[in-house]
C-alpha cells in the first residue's frame, strides 16, 4: 500500500487534472463569498445606471455624436462591460495572499501536480468569474441599449476572455510579488484607477491628442475596450482583429510572468 501511494505521487497528478480542479476551486470559492458575489454584479449595473442613463440624459443630441461618434449610452455601454471585468480580474490576485495567510497554498505546493498547472488553473478560474461578470453586465447593457449586433457579440466575448486572462494574469502575479492584502490594495488602487480613465472605458480618448492615444496604448485594456466599442457601436482607433492579436499576446506574457513570480514566492 506504501510502495503504491508512493509511485502515485511520484507520478504525479495529470496536467489537465490539475488545471481543472484549481480553475474549479477558484469559480467555487468566488461563489461562496456573497458579498464579494453581490458586490462585484452591482458596482458595474450603478456605473451603468447613473453614469450611462443619467448622463446620456444630459449628453445627447447632435453635439454628443460629434464628439463621441454615437449616444453617450451606446458609447459608455462597452466600456462598462470591459470595466467590470478588468476590476473583477485584477483584484483576483488577492486570493493568492489570503491562500497564502491560511495555509491552503502550502497545501497545493505538497500536491503531486506542478507549480505551472496550479498557476494556470489559478488564472483561467480567477478569468472565468471575471467572463461570467461581464457576461452579466453586458446582459443588461443590451437592455439598456435595445438592440445590439449579434454579429459583434463574437468579438466582445474574445475582448473579455482575454482581457480577463492579461489582469488575472498580472493581479496574481502582483499577488505573488507582495506580502500582505494591504499592499496589494494600495497597488490596486494606484493602478486600476489610471488604467480605467486612460483605456477609454469612459472618456473619448479616440477624441483625443495625439500623445492621449499613445499613452493609452500602454494600457492592456485600452485594447479590450476598443475591440468591444468597435464591435458595439463601430467606433474604434485600431482594427478589432488588431486588438484581440495584441491581447493574446498580452495574455500569454502575463501567464509567463504569474508563472515565474508564483515560482519565486513560493520558493523563497
Amino acid at each position: 500500500m506504501i510502495v503504491a501511494a508512493g509511485r502515485s505521487r511520484a507520478k504525479g497528478t495529470p496536467f489537465l487534472v490539475a488545471v481543472t480542479t484549481m480553475c474549479y476551486r477558484q469559480v467555487k470559492c468566488f461563489l461562496r463569498m456573497r458579498s464579494r458575489v453581490i458586490m462585484s454584479v452591482a458596482r458595474p449595473f450603478m456605473w451603468l445606471l447613473f453614469f450611462g442613463v443619467g448622463w446620456s440624459m444630459t449628453l445627447r443630441g447632435q453635439v454628443a455624436r460629434e464628439v463621441l461618434g454615437a449616444s453617450f449610452l451606446e458609447f459608455v455601454a462597452p466600456g462598462v462591460v470591459m470595466m467590470s471585468v478588468f476590476f473583477t480580474s485584477f483584484f483576483a490576485g488577492t486570493s493568492v495572499i489570503w491562500d497564502r495567510e491560511f495555509g491552503f497554498l502550502k497545501e497545493t505546493l505538497v500536491a503531486p501536480a506542478s507549480r505551472s498547472a496550479i498557476i494556470l488553473g489559478r488564472v483561467l478560474g480567477d478569468s472565468l468569474v471575471a467572463l461570467l461578470q461581464g457576461c452579466l453586465t453586458l446582459a443588461a447593457a443590451c437592455l439598456l441599449l435595445g438592440y445590439v449586433n449579434p454579429l459583434g457579440l463574437p468579438v466582445v466575448f474574445a475582448a473579455m476572455l482575454l482581457t480577463s486572462l492579461v489582469y488575472a494574469g498580472l493581479g496574481t502575479a502582483i499577488g505573488s510579488s507582495v506580502s500582505s492584502v494591504e499592499s496589494f490594495q494600495l497597488v490596486h488602487i494606484t493602478v486600476a484607477m489610471p488604467m480605467m480613465f486612460l483605456s477609454g472605458a469612459v472618456v473619448p480618448i479616440h477624441a483625443g491628442p495625439a500623445w492621449l492615444k499613445m499613452a493609452a496604448l500602454a494600457v492592456p485594456l485600452t485594447y479590450g475596450v476598443d475591440a468591444a466599442r468597435s464591435a458595439v457601436c463601430g467606433i474604434s482607433m485600431l482594427p478589432a482583429w488588431l486588438d484581440l492579436a495584441v491581447l493574446a499576446c498580452l495574455s500569454l506574457a502575463m501567464l509567463v510572468l504569474a508563472a515565474k513570480a508564483f515560482e519565486r514566492s513560493t520558493i523563497a
